[in-house]
């Protein structure tokens, strides 16, 4: 179905930004791709380039962007998404959440636009409420190594309403739980793609801790599609997670990914990284029922469409 819309995407050379470009540009729309290229890869919008309905422009928001093209929606992606990523400059990381957001949300009000603040599970910290529900708080270590990205985006939250209610800018903010699938990059510090890079590579899988931490993993086309329908509910501003409720131990997920590639390499184990979150589940009743959204591609499904593109690499 074609919207005809035109739509910026920060951080759309990125791994979902990128599959975000795909989708909206598959339904008609013309897309805008702002990214500052620093996590994000040319290789992931390559394909695009000679689209008549796209455009790259290599910006950083944390500089106001400005343009006379007018914007009908922003999809507001733009922020390294793993610990090895956004600690790496974590200051900067900080600044794409506050000065970043807020030039994205003037650029919303200028354009009257909608936008839709990419926020993460990692605002509810290490969890003592599970699965996470959008109205618990959260249990975040305010000046640990990780809280360039959790206070971050919660700040990025706050920074939403405050504009929702004292500027009426049309909001929506989606609380992305882990995702994997094509394009993620192999060093990038994740663990469904470290595990897979290290397995095809006959390495053993690097297990912290004794693997006993949960995570619930997404495919990328599954939370594209919940982005998507958040962003094109009226009346709704969120937060809403997105994420798929099966959970998984590190070493159930490791031990899949072995069998799957046939890797004889077995795991390693290292020690916690700090503030590592131990059990983290989405509790996704209100996208079901306001969104009609919930992921369909199974793991073992996703993780052999991620296999197969990792071993193009």
């Amino acid at each position: 179905m074609s919207t005809g819309k035109t739509i910026a995407v920060t951080g759309g050379a990125g791994f979902i930004g990128s599959h975000l470009c795909d989708f909206l540009l598959a339904r008609g729309n013309k897309v805008i791709c702002i990214d500052n290229l620093s996590t994000g890869r040319k290789e992931n919008i390559r394909h695009l380039e000679k689209n008549p309905a796209f455009t790259f422009v290599e910006h950083d928001i944390v500089t106001p962007f400005f343009t006379e093209e007018h914007i009908d929606q922003i999809y507001n992606l733009a922020c390294p998404a793993s610990p090895v990523q956004y600690q790496s400059n974590a200051i900067h990381t900080i600044k794409t959440n506050t000065v970043g957001v807020i030039n994205m949300l003037g650029l919303a009000r200028a354009h009257k636009a909608r936008i839709l603040q990419a926020s993460t599970s990692e605002v509810y910290g290490d969890p003592l409420e599970h699965p996470q529900k959008e109205t618990y708080w959260g249990n975040v270590n305010p000046i640990g190594p990780r809280a360039c990205y959790d206070e971050g985006k919660r700040v990025a939250e706050t920074l939403c309403f405050d504009y929702h209610r004292g500027h009426g800018v049309d909001i929506r903010v989606a609380r992305i739980f882990n995702t994997y699938g094509p394009r993620m990059a192999h060093d990038d510090g994740r663990v469904v793609s470290s595990f897979i890079w290290q397995a095809l590579h006959g390495e053993p899988l690097t297990v912290y801790g004794a693997g006993g931490q949960t995570r619930s993993f997404c495919y990328v086309d599954d939370m594209v599609e919940g982005l998507y329908a958040l962003m094109n509910t009226e009346g709704l501003t969120g937060p809403i997670n997105l994420g798929n409720p099966e959970e998984q131990t590190v070493r159930e997920l490791a031990e899949k990914i072995l069998a799957l590639t046939e890797s004889r390499a077995g795991t390693v184990a290292k020690p916690l990284p700090v503030d590592d979150p131990a059990r983290r589940r989405p509790d996704i009743s209100r996208a079901r029922e306001s969104l009609g959204w919930e992921p369909r591609i199974g793991l073992e499904e996703g993780l052999m469409r991620t296999i197969e593109y990792f071993k193009g690499q």
